[in-house]
């Protein structure tokens, strides 16, 4: 203590003013601890909680975009893969009625020319028929003339048997 007390002295400080400066220097850090610094550092420490709650939600809210990022995509892919399920659906659909009216065509298309074939063939067999009884007529004709005499009806049915039995050869 002697060696503290000598360069006190020599520098010119004394114990009583000393002490009075550390007393006062105790009293002015306390009141500026209880007054200013201690608003200041809780100031600080609000404005540090802060700035963490706003990088921690500046996180949260980056994983919340990413997050919806992914379910924006995958929404996306799905209404793309309802879509080419769609128009596949709608292809084949199409295929099938085309496939269906066209066979509806075939048998319409059938039955028009089984119909014709029909109406032909009745036509051929009157247009036969009427040409055979004019054949017949003619002959009759022709040989009343050629004969000169009036044909009875019973040379008239014998004679037409005879010619449609020819024209039938």
């Amino acid at each position: 203590m002697d060696v503290i007390t000598e360069i006190f002295t020599n520098s010119g400080v004394s114990w009583p003013k000393f002490i009075a400066q550390v007393i006062l220097f105790l009293v002015v850090y306390w009141v500026l601890n209880k007054y200013a610094f201690g608003p200041v550092i809780k100031m600080l420490a609000e404005r540090r909680r802060k700035i963490e709650e706003g990088q921690h939600n500046a996180e949260r809210i980056k994983k919340q975009l990413a997050d919806a990022e992914l379910r924006y995509q995958e929404v996306l892919r799905k209404a793309n893969e309802e879509a080419t399920k769609l128009l596949e659906e709608a292809r084949a659909t199409s295929d099938a009625i085309s496939q269906k009216q066209l066979q509806q065509a075939i048998k319409d298309a059938e039955g028009i020319i089984v119909k014709a074939q029909d109406t032909i063939t009745q036509e051929r067999n009157k247009m036969v028929a009427e040409v055979k009884q004019e054949m017949v007529d003619l002959v009759v004709k022709t040989t009343s003339k050629v004969v000169g005499k009036v044909m009875t009806p019973d040379d008239q049915k014998r004679l037409s048997e005879e010619t449609v039995k020819q024209v039938a050869a």
